[in-house]
């Protein structure tokens, strides 16, 4: 992590204009290639819940008055999880699809800057590139906190994309207006494909085979299937007290 920036700290709008007025601000200052011979070993997962507080069980996602952000570390050498952090702040940002990185991008950072081990890659649950703006979570993160950063969904946000074939590697290009902004990529023998896109310091086939490379035999890549674990056991946690 750079040593000088404060990454519990960025410029987080309050309402929707402002916010899609910087998405498209920073998305110009993405870049579009990983750095020269790029071969990480320590992945940082990403991934947020949003658990109910005060007793009271909001109505839906856009209640939420608090996110639990998970950050969990893979290695990739030694196949195993070297480091998890959770950090649970305030929610300040309203539910807007396409702008969830406004909503879950301060504790993400937060649990990013807690982590005493290194990283060289974040993997977020959420999109890249394959966004309106073309500035998704894995954008906003990767660009604040200086690291190649990947978007890896479960769903699509935007564009269209043929089944891939069944077969664990097997792909198909996603596409929005005319531009691929991602892939539809089988990441197991027989389950729906997931939705991979390049964040900032990052090119398409190089998120595509990172992804695989985090696997670990489900559909999702082991570092954001930890961090998704982690962060379900804070709202878990959170439905048991009340």
């Amino acid at each position: 992590m750079p040593d000088t920036l404060d990454l519990r700290s960025g410029p987080w709008p309050t309402d929707p204009p402002a916010a899609r007025a910087l998405q498209r601000e920073l998305a110009g200052q993405v870049v579009g290639a990983p750095p020269e011979g790029f071969e990480p070993r320590f992945v940082a997962g990403v991934d947020a819940a949003f658990p109910r507080t005060g007793g009271t069980r909001p109505r839906g996602r856009g209640d939420a008055r608090e996110c639990a952000a998970a950050a969990v570390v893979w290695d990739l050498v030694e196949r195993r999880v070297v480091e998890e952090r959770i950090v649970r702040l305030p929610v300040t940002f309203p539910y807007v699809p396409g702008l969830l990185s406004f909503r879950e991008g301060p504790a993400a950072l937060a649990a990013l800057a807690a982590l005493d081990s290194p990283v060289e890659c974040i993997l977020c649950d959420g999109q890249g590139r394959a966004h309106p703006l073309r500035f998704g979570l894995a954008c906003h993160l990767g660009l604040l906190a200086g690291l190649p950063s990947i978007g890896c969904a479960k769903s699509r946000l935007v564009g269209d994309a043929e089944p891939p074939g069944p077969r664990r590697g097997e792909r198909s290009p996603l596409v929005h207006r005319g531009e691929r902004v991602g892939t539809a990529l089988r990441t197991r023998d027989g389950v729906r494909p997931v939705f991979v896109s390049a964040g900032h310091l990052m090119d398409l086939p190089t998120a595509e085979r990172i992804v695989l490379r985090c696997g670990a035999g489900y559909r999702l890549p082991e570092p954001t299937r930890r961090a998704d674990a982690a962060a379900g056991r804070v709202s878990a946690a959170a439905r048991g007290a009340d």
